[in-house]
């Protein structure tokens, strides 16, 4: 005669049910607390010279000239927003701040266009001169940019693009593109063969395929480059200032400089923090949108 065991009913507590134990945390060594302990302190330290003089210009900003120098580090007595007005209309910010903004953004999508077309082929297809051209992008990467500013000059010159913006939007694509390709190439490379076979198939074309599948596939690394290519050239100096002489066709970081030294000791302060304040806000607030997205993106690309 056999004996019907019925079976144990599960509770939904773990450590209960299978008798695990109760849950243990881990232990660490007095060597792993000390080195937690000197790593807090080092980062509290270097937040505190990253984050003090941000917050020392943002205040600043809301000060008049004579309180500047008089009390550097006090809080200003009324704030001054008309700082702010002044360095936008004034100070001509503003029509920097357009410049800028045309010509980053201009850029910035031809850049992850063409790039991420490049990488595309150097990664997923093979025909001959696929590696020289992939490591002549790489070259590109070790070249200096203060190098090619003569030659540079004179070729834009001769296609009349000197001192225009248009000018100064190939400038950039053609400086951010290598770092672009090389950074999507190993996403490119990463994808599996399969999906692109699997759409060949059903009748998708090329074209189609890139842009409907395996572009959407590496959107991490998209992404993460473009929020590295957006920082470059947002802060870009070098090239503008040699490339681009016309006042009219500023960019920000040639506008703060030239506000800053056009009037000797007699610069509004107070409007020249405030400017440096309207410089730097579209960074931060595009790192603290995209931050969690730049850091997922970065450690995918580790991973693959």
């Amino acid at each position: 005669m056999s004996t019907v065991v019925n079976p144990p009913r599960l509770t939904g507590d773990v450590h209960r049910d299978f008798d695990l134990g109760p849950e243990r945390k881990p232990v660490l060594s007095s060597g792993d607390r000390s080195f937690a302990a000197v790593a807090h302190v080092l980062l509290a330290l270097w937040a505190v010279l990253v984050v003090g003089p941000m917050l020392w210009t943002l205040l600043t900003s809301f000060k008049t000239t004579n309180e500047i120098f008089a009390s550097p580090f006090s809080l200003p007595d009324r704030v001054q927003w008309v700082n702010y007005a002044n360095a936008w209309t004034t100070a001509g910010i503003g029509r920097y701040f357009r410049n800028t903004v045309v010509v980053v953004a201009s850029a910035l999508f031809l850049v992850m266009l063409l790039g991420a077309m490049c990488a595309y082929v150097l990664a997923r297809f093979d025909f001959r001169g696929r590696r020289a051209i992939y490591y002549l992008m790489l070259a590109g990467l070790t070249f200096p940019i203060f190098l090619a500013i003569v030659p540079l000059f004179f070729v834009l010159k001769g296609f009349g693009l000197a001192n225009t913006l248009p000018g100064l939007v190939i400038t950039y694509v053609a400086f951010a593109l290598p770092f672009t390709v090389f950074f999507l190439y190993a996403f490119f490379r990463a994808l599996p063969h399969e999906i692109s076979e699997a759409a060949a198939i059903d009748g998708a074309g090329e074209w189609r395929t890139f842009f409907s599948i395996m572009l959407p596939m590496a959107r991490p690394g998209l992404a993460s480059v473009a929020i590295f290519n957006f920082l470059g050239l947002w802060n870009q100096y070098l090239i503008p200032a040699a490339l681009n002489t016309n006042e009219k066709n500023y960019v920000l970081s040639q506008g703060m400089a030239r506000f800053a030294s056009q009037a000797g000791y007699a610069v509004d302060f107070g409007a020249l923090f405030a400017g440096v304040v309207i410089t730097v806000l579209p960074v931060l607030v595009v790192y603290v949108i995209f931050q969690r997205q730049l850091q997922g993106s970065v450690s995918q690309g580790a991973m693959k």
